[in-house]
């Protein structure tokens, strides 16, 4: 792109709802049980393969993806160097974690998982594109999928509402998801779209409103404690953002990096991964009387520590850890502490556990790329910026307590994946603009080469 265009830069928009309904069924994959088996959800082990027509979903889905970026390879290529370019390394250390992995099937299986959120987020973005089209897609089926669980709460109670006798749990919604916690992030995004439709006016008031209704009343079902406060900042965050006077815009990427700087130094002190790390945060302990995790998971988290230990710097496999074999060493949980809880609590920590610390070093250089990359964003365009600000705030702080980060098993990594490609193809956007022009319209120039496509 050093010179000036030889051919029209040409806008291409065909495929792009075949490409939207793929990421809408990607997202339901991702929320709803295997099969819609809700009565299943009180098992102890998840089952070891998918239902047939899963599976057959799954890999159309990675299949499709694969021949659209086949077919557009050229500005997939474009795209790809202007990624994160820590989620490609991450996603080539998971797979090699199979060389070594507890469980290497499992592995694999993550490993393909992984990659179907990366091929689809990277295909979503190859076509159709414009300003608004990440989040155009992404909030109608959260949406309908909290209206949907409203529904299904409504209709089915024992199904929808857990029916444990726990005071976390009793009365607690779960919707269309499996648990109160994945109900409580996936309302707590809801609401984060919506708000962000209304403050930088992309939707009526009306629409906003009612949206983020839906969403708060949700988030209330869930009895999520995190999600709530979480909720809480990130609405908070968007308000201050996207409202502020333009005087204090420069004063926000510090305020957002000393934030985030704070984060995850708590993070690597509740770790316990830096000797002494954790007396900076002494006082906060001594003010609260809790301890550092301020929710109950210390048990948990002391016996993921523990097996760590074995191999600190690689892990023992992505995904590999959380097996539903007898012989897992997962089973620890339940002779201990009479639970299985299926996940670290803590999406730092499950990285450690899984890859060890080489992984977790690859997460940190793509949290802060991703947030180095948004704040660049700013300038441009503050609303798309404060989006993408405020998702990953979200995901940083519900990570504390929840294992969400590049997990193969949460919707939070297809939506953070989404995000992330999103963010590659609107900065590669720019710089297109910026040497070709506005894109032509696709059926103006019928025959001519696209040196890149819209």
């Amino acid at each position: 792109m050093a010179g000036a265009p030889a051919v029209p830069w040409i806008g291409d928009a065909r495929h792009s709802t075949m490409l939207a309904a793929m990421v809408w069924l990607l997202v339901v994959l991702m929320i709803v049980p295997d099969g819609f088996d809700y009565a299943g959800l009180t098992s102890l082990s998840a089952p070891t393969q998918g239902a047939p027509v899963t599976r057959l979903l799954w890999l159309s889905l990675l299949g499709l993806s694969a021949i659209f970026i086949a077919w557009r390879s050229a500005l997939a290529w474009l795209v790809l160097r202007w990624l994160n370019p820590f989620l490609p390394a991450f996603l080539a250390l998971a797979v090699a974690s199979a060389a070594w992995s507890i469980e290497p099937s499992l592995t694999v299986r993550r490993d393909i998982r992984l990659l179907t959120f990366i091929g689809v987020a990277l295909a979503f973005v190859l076509a159709g594109w414009h300003a608004r089209r990440f989040q155009n897609v992404v909030r109608p089926i959260l949406t309908i999928m909290l209206a949907g669980s409203v529904l299904f709460g409504l209709a089915f109670p024992l199904y929808a509402i857990h029916q444990e006798s726990s005071p976390e749990l009793a009365g607690a919604w779960r919707g269309l998801t499996n648990h109160k916690n994945s109900f409580g992030a996936l309302s707590c995004i809801a609401l984060i779209f919506w708000l962000h439709a209304g403050l930088s006016r992309e939707v009526r008031p009306f629409a906003a409103f009612a949206g983020g209704a839906l969403a708060a009343a949700c988030l209330l079902l869930s009895r999520s404690s995190t999600s709530l406060v979480t909720g809480l900042f990130a609405t908070a965050f968007l308000v201050v953002f996207l409202r502020a006077p333009r005087g204090l815009l420069r004063y926000l990427p510090f305020a957002t990096g000393a934030f985030v700087l704070l984060l995850l130094t708590y993070s690597l002190a509740i770790l316990r991964l830096l000797p002494g790390l954790d007396l900076l945060l002494a006082p906060v302990v001594a003010f609260t009387g809790k301890d550092l995790t301020f929710t109950g998971r210390s048990d948990i988290w002391a016996i993921i520590t523990d097996h760590i230990r074995f191999q600190p710097w690689f892990g023992t496999g992505y995904g590999a850890y959380w097996s539903p074999q007898p012989n897992s060493p997962s089973i620890e949980f339940v002779q201990r502490l009479h639970f299985y809880p299926a996940s670290a609590h803590n999406g730092y920590l499950e990285i450690v556990n899984d890859i060890g610390i080489v992984g977790l070093f690859c997460l940190l250089g793509y949290l802060l790329t991703h947030l180095e990359q948004s704040l660049a964003l700013l300038g441009r365009n503050r609303a798309q910026s404060a989006l993408y600000l405020a998702l990953f705030l979200q995901q940083a702080l519900t990570n504390l307590s929840e294992s969400h980060w590049l997990s193969p098993m949460s919707v939070n990594c297809v939506i953070m994946t989404l995000a992330t490609a999103a963010l590659a193809r609107t900065r590669l956007e720019y710089r297109l603009r910026h040497y070709f022009g506005e894109p032509l319209a696709c059926q103006t120039a019928p025959g001519a080469a696209a040196a890149a496509g819209g």
